[in-house]
Formats: C-alpha cells, sequence, structure tokens
C-alpha cells in the first residue's frame, strides 16, 4: 500500500482504452482487469480514475499489413501523444503491440501478471492443424506466425486477415480461409474460447515477445504516477518481459521482423527461448539459455547478439 501517498492531492487518473486491433489479433483489454490491479494496491477510491477511450491509427487500416503503413507504432502514436500532452495520466497497452524502443519522455516499465500466452487455431469444423486439407489456407498477419506454422506444415498457404474477431471469424465461415490464428489472450478477454479448435504449445508456437502482457506507461519525470504504478507492477512478469523485450531492442524487431522469444522464471532463475526466421521464411535461428533472473535484461541482450550473428542479419530489409 502507498504510506504516504494522499488520492486527495493526486490529479485525476485517466487511463486510455486503446480500442480496435493490435498486430495480428484484438487483444482486447478490460477496464476491470488495470483499474482493479490499480485501486487495489493503492489509496484510491473506483471514482478516482477516469477511463478514456482512444481510437489509434492502426484500427483504420484493415486491408494491408501494418509494416506498409508505419508498425506498431500506429497503435500507441495517439495515446502517447496524449501522455506527453498530460491530457492522460497512464496509458494502457498491449505490450506485443508496443515498438521495442521506449518513446522519449515516457516510460514503459510497469506490467500486470501475464495472461495466458499461447497461440490457438480457430476452423470451421475443429480440425486441428495437422487435419487441414492439403494447401489449406490460414489467415494472419503476422510474418512469425506465418513462418512457425509453415515450419510445421510446408504445405499450408498464408493469407493476410485483418479486422476484429468478429469480422475474421465471419470470413472463416463465408470460406475465405480455412482457419485463422489469435492470440489465447485475446479470444479469452472476448470469452470466446468456445471457437478454439487448436491451442499450441509454446514450443510449436514461441508467441511475440510480451505477448499476454498488459504494460502501463507513464511520463518519465510523473514521480506521483511512477509511486502508483510501482505498487502494481507484477514481479516476475516484469523479470520475464524484460529479457524478452531486449531481444527485439538488440535486433531491433519491427513487425516484419518474423521473431518470437519466451522467457520463463523458475525461483531465481530464468529461461529464455527465441527463435528468428530469414525474411523469406526459409531459415530458422533459435537459442536457448539461462541465468539468475537478476540478470534477465541481459540474457535478453545476450540472445539477441547471438541470433543476430547467425541470421548474419538475413532478417530485416
Amino acid at each position: 500500500m502507498l504510506e504516504d501517498f494522499n488520492s486527495d492531492n493526486f490529479e485525476e487518473g485517466r487511463l486510455p482504452l486503446p480500442g480496435g486491433i493490435k498486430e495480428d489479433d484484438q487483444e482486447v483489454i478490460e477496464e476491470n482487469i488495470y483499474t482493479d490491479e490499480i485501486i487495489k494496491n493503492n489509496n484510491l477510491n473506483a471514482e478516482d480514475i477516469l477511463i478514456k477511450e482512444i481510437k489509434t491509427q492502426g484500427d483504420q487500416f484493415q486491408n494491408v499489413r501494418l509494416s506498409e503503413v508505419g508498425g506498431k507504432g500506429l497503435f500507441s502514436s495517439s495515446i502517447e501523444k496524449e501522455l506527453k500532452e498530460k491530457k492522460i495520466d497512464i496509458a494502457v497497452h498491449a505490450l506485443k503491440d508496443m515498438p521495442a524502443i521506449e518513446t522519449e519522455g515516457l516510460k514503459t516499465d510497469f506490467f500486470l501478471e501475464r495472461s495466458d500466452p499461447r497461440e490457438i487455431l480457430i476452423t470451421r469444423d475443429k480440425k486441428k492443424l495437422k487435419e487441414l486439407k492439403p494447401n489449406a489456407i490460414i489467415g494472419t498477419s503476422s510474418f512469425r506466425r506465418e513462418f512457425q506454422i509453415k515450419n510445421i506444415r510446408t504445405d499450408i498457404k498464408c493469407k493476410l486477415i485483418r479486422g476484429n474477431v468478429d469480422t475474421r471469424i465471419k470470413k472463416l465461415n463465408d470460406g475465405t480461409y480455412d482457419a485463422i490464428i489469435l492470440s489465447y489472450a485475446g479470444i479469452k478477454s472476448l470469452n470466446m474460447s468456445k471457437h478454439i479448435s487448436e491451442i499450441f504449445s509454446v514450443e510449436d508456437l514461441i508467441p511475440s515477445a510480451g505477448q499476454g502482457v498488459i504494460s502501463l506507461q507513464c511520463r518519465d519525470n510523473d514521480k506521483e504516477t511512477i509511486f502508483l504504478l510501482k505498487n502494481t507492477n507484477h514481479k516476475e512478469t516484469y523479470q520475464r518481459v524484460s529479457a524478452e523485450r531486449n531481444v527485439l531492442k538488440v535486433l531491433e524487431g519491427d513487425c516484419e521482423t518474423a521473431v518470437g522469444v519466451y522467457a520463463l522464471v523458475n525461483k531465481n532463475k530464468i529461461t529464455l527461448e527465441a527463435e528468428l526466421f530469414s525474411l523469406d521464411g526459409t531459415k530458422r535461428f533459435y537459442e536457448k539459455k539461462s541465468s539468475d533472473v537478476k540478470y534477465a535484461k541481459k540474457l535478453g541482450q545476450e540472445i539477441g547478439q547471438i541470433l543476430k550473428l547467425k541470421s548474419n542479419n538475413n532478417y530485416k530489409k
């Protein structure tokens, strides 16, 4: 609890709820998840928090890959602009959709407990990946997912799909696709788990760095809000994503970088595995290492450097 924090002196919190699509599927952020955590861990009441919904540029482009219209920043730039202009105090993001490099003047160092990071498959007839017909068409806009799936079944064809979950399921049922891939966290948050045909293990499809994690962002000079968010931060999730995102930072990963990164913490030990694909997806570079959890960031940097060397930089244009 905040022993020296007085909610009466705290400027009314305005937490923006990012609307629309994230990278490759709609990872919905439910208001009660983060507001309850902030209230629970601080001397605040529900009326101290005002939710402000912000429409992002990423919601406006539904027929092209994000990499063609500005990348992951399309989902965060509008929200971050309001944060820097002090129109809001805390920004709420799906971490996997945040650029690896921090925006100057802002701090993204606070995370809620991680939800399930796995990927799921949805088909019309509940068939699993191995049961799909030859040359089946799977909808995704993620190069990572495309290359991972083709690493399991080389005959699979992947086709661009955008839009919210309802839109994607409609396209599936219309016969445009034989299957679609989404994040488990997004489907669970929408209470649509009944549509799931298969849940992939993290060994089969290593998730995106920070997948299933909600991040809380504030201005880096806002001491009161930083103090508030530190009490909300989930320690193990922080350790895991610190390692994962440092891999991205070294690789300078963007929407076209097909990279999966996943960390697990067991007591004082952190294990990090990552896979990186060449631009055309024909080559896969993999690394897995462990270290003391206090060196999580260093471990991420080390694995990022190893993958960079192994790939001979053949993963970016």
